[in-house]
């Protein structure tokens, strides 16, 4: 079968596109997806560059929508041929074996692409929202990376519970379009003194949660920005990782910090109830077109190389995709 393995740890150049890799059986407890649609996620590199491990095989990736090729032992719920995305390691492939219990049934109503371009973007968005920090009408929100691919479903989220967002992004086309998306104030890193727009932007008063994939580069501007008594919510790290934060600074402002460890996805949907209820959640938005899912391009699975240099480079806006 055709895949990408990364043998060794590093730049883009590890990801050795193949096309003669066995395909895998599943096992008990498992399913065969024939992948139509990759995900491509910023925690891919961390996986390529070491910070995450060895990947199984070698195959990067962890989210795919397709069809059931296969079944293993002990699998009643699920059919050959039905449509599903699913939410484990290995996607980076053709073909993907993945536990039964981390793969969804994807919706009629759900269009092709959709599902692998929402699931683990959209189910980040929707835990940080709604479970680890649970945004209430009115509160003040900054969001960092706000065109990324979690940042633009952020962006519609905060909206829709009524929270007044600002995004923070490096160019104006990225701005115009963390607004289109339901922010309503966006501040120019690379241009912009961040915490003195903010200050400015909230009359003084700080935003009550942050929640920041930047990790490093925006680390202090994080605790300036912070109402006393607000949470500081660090879900990646894609300039680096900071310094930890001394219990001093976090005291002098009564300041809740909720690192990449407890935010992290599988904490919300590690089990296949929990991932089954916060998945009906998501399509059902997605279904309904209640939020918009932007796909920045889809790429040939010989590209992979290419596509984490562009993830790595900034140059993308929404979702990646890819097709074996």
């Amino acid at each position: 079968m055709k895949g990408v393995q990364a043998t060794n740890f590093g730049g883009p150049e590890v990801l050795q596109y193949k096309t003669d890799l066995p395909i895998p059986t599943p096992r008990g407890g498992e399913i065969l997806v024939k992948n139509e649609f990759i995900g491509v996620n910023y925690v891919d590199v961390y996986w390529r560059i070491g910070m995450m491990g060895p990947a199984p095989n070698g195959i990067l990736g962890r989210e795919a929508e397709g069809t059931v090729a296969a079944l293993g032992p002990g699998i009643n719920n699920l059919t050959v041929g039905s449509r599903v995305v699913f939410y484990a390691q290995g996607s980076y492939a053709e073909y993907s074996a993945v536990p039964a219990g981390m793969a969804y049934p994807v919706p009629p109503d759900v269009k092709p692409s959709l599902a692998a371009a929402s699931m683990m973007q959209g189910l980040t968005a929707l835990t940080l929202t709604q479970k680890v920090y649970a945004v209430q009408k009115g509160d003040w929100v900054l969001a960092h990376a706000a065109a990324g691919g979690v940042g633009l479903w952020l962006c519609q989220l905060l909206k829709a519970a009524g929270a007044r967002t600002i995004g923070t992004a490096s160019t104006a086309e990225k701005m115009a379009l963390a607004r289109e998306n339901g922010a309503e104030f966006t501040v120019n890193y690379r241009k912009e003194d961040v915490a003195a727009r903010v200050e400015e932007i909230t009359g003084g008063q700080g935003v009550n949660v942050v929640y920041d994939s930047v990790g490093k580069d925006q680390a202090e501007n994080n605790f300036k920005v912070l109402a006393k008594g607000g949470t500081f919510v660090m879900y990646g790290v894609s300039s680096g990782i900071p310094a930890p934060a001394s219990p001093a600074k976090l005291a002098a402002k009564d300041i809740r910090f909720i690192g990449p460890a407890e935010s992290a996805l599988m904490r919300s949907v590690g089990t296949p109830s929990e991932f089954a209820t916060w998945c009906a959640k998501l399509f059902d938005l997605v279904a309904q077109e209640k939020v918009t899912v932007r796909i920045h391009g889809t790429y040939p699975l010989s590209d992979m190389a290419q596509v984490h240099r562009d993830l790595e480079s900034r140059k993308t806006m929404g979702k990646v995709l890819v097709k074996p």
